[in-house]
């Protein structure tokens, strides 16, 4: 298994760390960035080997490639996004289809998150589930939030920003643990997505897989501090947390 991150994205909300830098690559503790704790989850975990999708300034990713692999012990391979600005991260998880034929935990690159997240991902593994969710069944909801709806027998139902929040079962947080046996299948439905429209999400290609019968599973994350970060109340609230871990 290895770790996948989505690291190609601007961040323009969260100008001016990003007028220079990816969002992935904005400090929330000190020097520390998003990329840093999400490298040192894939680290506690045990994973020897990640992914980076890169994109938009991925030069500083670059940059910064040998530090990170020398401070956590990791080997990176960073893979380009040619679309980063044009196209939205569907494309962007499709571009790291080979990675995801080795089994991955994928985390997006703007989420700050405990290692809990990765542990209870891991511990859900062994009934034939072949992608997992991390979902946040206790946050009270809202309209920008990715919201899932769950079936306890057929899994995920619905997963989309466009739902009444009072319906969904809880929020996908941005992390999943995807099987390589899911790679090709999941390879197939992210391109039949971007190529529908390429400003679609990676979430909306989990939708494609499960209209075509796919069983996508979920793992409750419990009561956990965590958050997505867009913008910079989001970037105050995750310096409150990053700190904690």
């Amino acid at each position: 298994m290895i770790g996948l991150v989505l690291a190609a994205g601007a961040g323009r909300r969260l100008r001016p760390y990003t007028d220079t830098l990816p969002k992935a690559l904005v400090p929330v503790d000190g020097d520390t960035t998003i990329l840093d704790l999400t490298l040192g989850n894939f680290a506690e975990i045990g994973l020897t080997e990640v992914a980076i999708i890169v994109g938009y300034k991925k030069e500083a990713v670059y940059d910064r490639k040998a530090a990170l692999e020398a401070k956590y012990g990791l080997k990176l391979t960073l893979i380009d996004n040619d679309k980063a600005e044009e196209w939205n991260n569907a494309y962007s998880l499709w571009c790291g289809r080979d990675a995801i034929k080795h089994d991955v935990i994928l985390a997006n690159g703007d989420t700050v998150h405990p290692v809990s997240v990765e542990k209870t991902l891991l511990a859900a593994r062994g009934n034939g589930q072949r992608i997992i969710l991390a979902l946040d069944t206790v946050k009270q909801l809202a309209d920008e939030e990715m919201k899932v709806v769950v079936d306890a027998d057929q899994g995920v139902q619905k997963i989309t920003k466009l739902m009444d929040p009072a319906t969904a079962t809880g929020e996908y947080i941005g992390v999943t643990l995807i099987e390589g046996s899911a790679a090709d299948e999941l390879a197939d439905a992210l391109r039949t997505t971007f190529e529908r429209d390429p400003d679609l999400y990676y979430e909306d290609g989990y939708q494609e897989l499960v209209n075509r019968g796919f069983k996508v599973d979920v793992a409750p994350i419990g009561d956990v501090k965590w958050v997505e970060i867009d913008n910079h109340d989001d970037l105050a609230k995750g310096r409150e947390i990053a700190c904690q871990y």
